[in-house]
């Protein structure tokens, strides 16, 4: 019969694992930049914060 360790180690790869991982990063949601802070201020229900938008705003201009 055959111990438990002998059995654990049949059972055990060989070798290094690899893993190979294909896949895009396109989102299903894209937003231009100019776009960017009325998304997010309409999100987070922030549009009260007028000054903080038009900042936020120059800010994705800049960039």
């Amino acid at each position: 019969m055959a111990s438990v360790e002998e059995i654990r180690n049949a059972q055990r790869a060989k070798g290094p694992a690899t893993v190979l991982a294909i896949g895009t990063a396109t989102p299903d949601n894209c937003l231009y930049q100019s776009d960017f802070a009325d998304y997010y201020f309409r999100v987070t229900k922030s549009e009260h914060m007028t000054e903080l938008k038009k900042k936020f705003n120059r800010i994705c201009e800049n960039q």
